[in-house]
């Protein structure tokens, strides 16, 4: 395992709580340098689920999602003067030129790519269209990396922890988000409080029903672009890098203040969470999940999938008539000893175990 705080943003190293510094999983299973979902790597993936291919494109990966960037954040990377960044801040200043999607608040997709996004079918991973513009295509990696946001920082194709890694990785996207969401309202509320005072931070409108200008992915005119960045109009950067300096001025316990009730909720649900992936306990009774997708494959092996459409677990054939047995109506316990007088057969405690983190077994 490793801290937890290693698979953030280096600026949260200094703002979260101690509790961050605890172990998580290690997530060997998704090789984003040899991507474990493109066909050259991919392994424990149904390659094609009624004709429809499951794996990505080598030029996208898993990148055909458009981050939407807190406005201290892209002061972040906009004050790091490394060089490895440069082409990172050359994207981002090219993107704060177009004033497309461009608010004091964050830095995100426009809304016409935000309604493909939604409307669009099975292209997660496939359409080149829909790729990240912060994707390095000759590297095949992110030129912003050290300043993702909270779906960059936790998401993953495939989890060690099966079905309970995917949980505490979506509870702490939804803690990182919450911490996302106010800190950048923070920043508001110092640089420009009239965006706060009338009620621009909330979430926005219409986003099913973009103007033309708006699917054309044309600024908004000039006038309303002035009102909205105020002081700031003209010089977006300058606000940003203050953003970000007030953001990294606070501390641990001001950020706890700042979240609230609803940050000490979500860290409750993260540390339960945590501590599911990191330690799971077998249910006494287990069943075949009907609903887990079972794929023959020309080797006699079988393909089971259940929690996601990314990762399944390969089992001999026999294995798999083994697993009929666990109806959900007898212990584990039972099951396994019937097994073994009657079929001379037996699943190891191991590999239930990792049945049921895959969900295809699951609690009765």
């Amino acid at each position: 395992m490793r801290p937890m705080l290693d698979s953030l943003p280096v600026l949260y190293r200094d703002l979260l709580p101690e509790f961050f510094q605890k172990g998580v999983p290690v997530e060997t299973k998704a090789t984003c340098d040899s991507c474990a979902m493109c066909p050259s790597s991919a392994s424990g993936t149904v390659e094609s689920v009624d004709g429809v291919s499951r794996l990505f494109r080598p030029d996208t990966k898993c990148c055909t999602y458009y981050p939407r960037l807190p406005n201290f954040l892209v002061g972040a990377l906009l004050s790091d003067d490394r060089p490895e960044l440069a082409e990172g801040r050359r994207r981002m200043e090219e993107k704060l030129a177009s004033r497309v999607a461009v608010t004091p608040q964050w830095v995100k997709a426009s809304a016409r790519y935000n309604l493909l996004y939604r409307n669009s079918r099975q292209f997660f991973g496939r359409a080149l269209s829909m790729r990240c513009p912060y994707y390095e295509e000759v590297r095949g990696g992110c030129t912003i990396w050290p300043y993702r946001e909270a779906v960059c920082s936790t998401f993953f194709c495939k989890y060690v922890a099966g079905a309970d890694g995917r949980k505490f990785w979506m509870t702490l996207k939804t803690y990182l988000t919450l911490t996302e969401i106010q800190l950048s309202r923070y920043a508001l509320l110092q640089l420009l409080p009239d965006y706060i005072l009338t009620g621009k931070d909330k979430p926005e409108l219409g986003m099913d029903s973009p103007t033309m200008e708006e699917l054309e992915d044309k600024p908004m005119a000039a006038k309303d672009y002035a009102t909205l960045w105020g002081a700031f109009a003209g010089r977006e950067a300058d606000f940003y890098r203050a953003a970000y300096e007030l953001v990294r001025g606070l501390t641990p316990e001001r950020v706890q203040e700042l979240l609230g009730l609803d940050g000490l909720i979500e860290l409750t649900l993260l540390d339960k969470s945590r501590r599911d992936a990191i330690a799971p306990t077998l249910p006494k009774v287990l069943k075949l999940n009907p609903e887990a997708t079972v794929k023959w494959l020309p080797d006699g092996n079988v393909a089971l999938g259940s929690y996601s459409e990314y990762d399944a677990v390969a089992l001999p054939g026999i294995a798999y008539a083994l697993l009929v047995e666990f109806t959900g109506q007898e212990p584990v316990d039972v099951v396994r000893e019937r097994l073994r007088t009657e079929k001379q057969a037996d699943l190891h405690e191991d590999i239930l175990l990792e049945l049921y983190r895959h969900r295809i077994l699951t609690a009765a």
